[in-house]
C-alpha cells in the first residue's frame, strides 16, 4: 500500500477529476472473509463514507457520488434489506452533523418511494440542512438505478408537455435526478467486479473507469489517491482530439 497522499503528490500540477462516483461494492464479501454476517459488512461500509468524503475534499474533488443501494437490491433477502435501511437511518442520524460541519452539501438521487416514512423524511431533512454548504457535494445514490432514472426523466418530460423537437442533451439532463451536477469524470468500482451495473448510464458517457480488488470497507484515502492518480495519467479526448476535460488543478 502506498503512503497516503503519495500518488497525489506525484501528480503535482496535473489535474484531478471534478466529479468522482464510486460503486461501493464488496461489503458482504468483506464480512464473509471475517466470519461475520453480511450486515456487518454494510455497517463497516457506512463507517467509511466520512473518511473518503474528507479525503476527496482535501484533494480538490468538488462532487462525490456514492452508490449505496440500487433498485435491484430490493431482491435481496428481506432481513438484509431491512438491515441496510436501518443502517442508513442510523448513519444519517450520526453522520449528518459531522458532514455539515465539514461543509459537505448532501444530495439524494433515486426514489424515496418504498422507504419507511421516517427514513425518507430524515433524508429530506439532511438535504435541507446542508443545502447551502459548498466544500464538496456528496451525492448519495440510494434506491437508484440508471434505467429507472431515464424512464423517470422521460415521464416528467411527457407530463410537462415538452415539444420533442426541442429536446437536446442539455435539456434532457435537466430532468434527470442529477440536474445541476456535472457528469462524472471518474467512476471507481471496488471489490474486483468489472461492470457498471446500471449506474449513471447517461452521466458516465465519457467517464474514465478505475477498478480495484479492494472491498469497500477497506477502501481508504490512499486508495482514492491511487484512483485519482490513475485518472490524471490518462488522456481524455471525448471522441475528438486533445479536448480539455472538465477538471481543475491538484492542490498539494
Amino acid at each position: 500500500m502506498v503512503e497516503q497522499g503519495t500518488e497525489i503528490e506525484h501528480a503535482e500540477k496535473r489535474r484531478v477529476p471534478r466529479h468522482v462516483a464510486i460503486i461501493m461494492d464488496g461489503n458482504g464479501r468483506w464480512a464473509k472473509r471475517r466470519g461475520l454476517p453480511r450486515i456487518a459488512g454494510h455497517e463497516a461500509g457506512t463507517e467509511n463514507i466520512r473518511r473518503i468524503t474528507t479525503r476527496a475534499a482535501e484533494i480538490g474533488i468538488e462532487y462525490l457520488t456514492l452508490w449505496a443501494f440500487s433498485t435491484e437490491n430490493w431482491r435481496r433477502p428481506a432481513d438484509e434489506v431491512a438491515g441496510i435501511l436501518n443502517i442508513l437511518a442510523a448513519a444519517i442520524e450520526s453522520e449528518t452533523d459531522g458532514l455539515h460541519q465539514q461543509g459537505a452539501r448532501l444530495v439524494h438521487i433515486g426514489s424515496l418511494e418504498g422507504l419507511p416514512t421516517e427514513l425518507a423524511q430524515s433524508v429530506r431533512d439532511a438535504v435541507a440542512l446542508t443545502r447551502e454548504n459548498s466544500t464538496i457535494t456528496l451525492t448519495l445514490a440510494f434506491n437508484y438505478g440508471g434505467r429507472a432514472e431515464i424512464l423517470h426523466a422521460v415521464r416528467r418530460m411527457l407530463a410537462a408537455g415538452v415539444d420533442p423537437n426541442s429536446v437536446t442533451e442539455a435539456s434532457f439532463s435537466d430532468y434527470l435526478y442529477t440536474a445541476g451536477i456535472p457528469d462524472a469524470d471518474l467512476i471507481v468500482r471496488t471489490s474486483g467486479e468489472m461492470r457498471t451495473s446500471n449506474f449513471l448510464i447517461w452521466q458516465a458517457a465519457y467517464a474514465e473507469y478505475h477498478f480495484t480488488q479492494t472491498y469497500w470497507p477497506d477502501f481508504g484515502p490512499a486508495d482514492l489517491d491511487v484512483a485519482v492518480a490513475d485518472f490524471v495519467s490518462r488522456e481524455r479526448r471525448f471522441g475528438g482530439l486533445l479536448i480539455e476535460p472538465s477538471t481543475q488543478a491538484v492542490e498539494t
